[in-house]
């Protein structure tokens, strides 16, 4: 059988074109800034001054910035603590949502009106830093990694994404599943959840990236320099410019190489440090991004 071809219009070739070549500035306009800062901290420090922002390649190649970044407690310390808080902030927090949302979903659930009118208040009146200040400090989680564990466990928004999620799936399933002597709870477990694979990935990666950029509120509840997420760390360096906190004041007064490295490389690593595990996450939950998962769940 003949392969069928498919014949454009001059139009539709134009109009193919434009979109491809639209969405290949958005790509490079995207990439190029993290390849610049990758450039920077690869180069030698003494060509760094006069790279521009659009110097993609090396100048030179020195691996002196990462050998100071990855070598330094602190920052080992950092992406220590930052995977922990967002691992265990993504997890608690994305259970929470999915029982609470769950629980939400059902038509017969006693105050469920009132419920969701309070948890659109909390939308509207977000409370501020020294409530929630307080409310730790009360709690007895001041400069505890639960401080920041359980700031914004569960986010409004993303509870109401899920309730109508649940609220979509068939009620002939469930009913099936009750009949076959499942408890709500397996009914739950081994239904509910399994068909809300997409809606799940997407929350959690809303929480991840949330808990992984969050940086004030841990600023605020942490003082032992031991507990900071990367995110601080990389404030106070990048930000305030402390190239001490990094080089440290032995290396620095002794002027040896790592003392001589580029403030602007130490920063353009520091930055990539950042954003690579975001970077690295994206390719895993897309896999989950699909459609029609319910298709068919009612045949047969």
């Amino acid at each position: 059988m003949a392969d069928i071809q498919i014949r454009r219009t001059a139009f539709e070739r134009i109009e193919y074109a434009i979109i491809i070549s639209t969405l290949l500035l958005l790509v490079i306009a995207t990439v190029q800034p993290l390849l610049n800062l990758l450039a920077i901290s690869l180069s030698e420090s003494s060509r760094v001054a006069g790279m521009s922002g659009l110097t993609i390649i090396p100048s030179g190649l020195s691996l002196d910035v990462w050998a100071l970044l990855l070598q330094h407690p602190l920052v080992q310390r950092g992406i220590f603590n930052s995977m922990l808080v967002t691992l265990a902030s993504t997890t608690i927090g994305l259970l929470a949502t999915a029982l609470m949302a769950w629980g939400m979903s059902r038509p017969g659930l006693p105050g469920r009106r009132l419920i969701f009118i309070l948890v659109l208040v909390t939308i509207v009146f977000e409370p501020g830093i020294i409530p929630d200040y307080f409310l730790m400090k009360q709690l007895g989680l001041l400069n505890t990694y639960w401080s920041v564990i359980f700031y914004k466990l569960v986010n409004a928004w993303y509870l109401i994404i899920l309730i109508r999620f649940f609220e979509e799936i068939p009620g002939e399933l469930l009913e099936a599943a009750e009949l076959d002597g499942a408890n709500p709870f397996q009914v739950f477990w081994t239904i509910v959840l399994p068909l809300a694979r997409p809606a799940l990935a997407t929350i959690a990666l809303f929480y991840f990236v949330f808990h992984w950029n969050e940086f004030f509120h841990a600023m605020i509840y942490l003082n032992d320099q031991t507990k900071w997420p990367l995110q601080v760390v990389l404030r106070q360096f990048v930000v305030e410019g402390d190239k001490l906190a990094i080089v440290g004041a032995n290396n620095a007064a002794n002027n040896t190489a790592a003392a001589l490295i580029n403030l602007r490389a130490l920063k353009a690593g520091m930055i990539l440090i950042t954003i690579v595990p975001i970077l690295a996450l994206y390719p895993l939950i897309l896999k989950f991004f699909t459609k029609g998962t319910m298709t068919g769940a009612l045949k047969g």
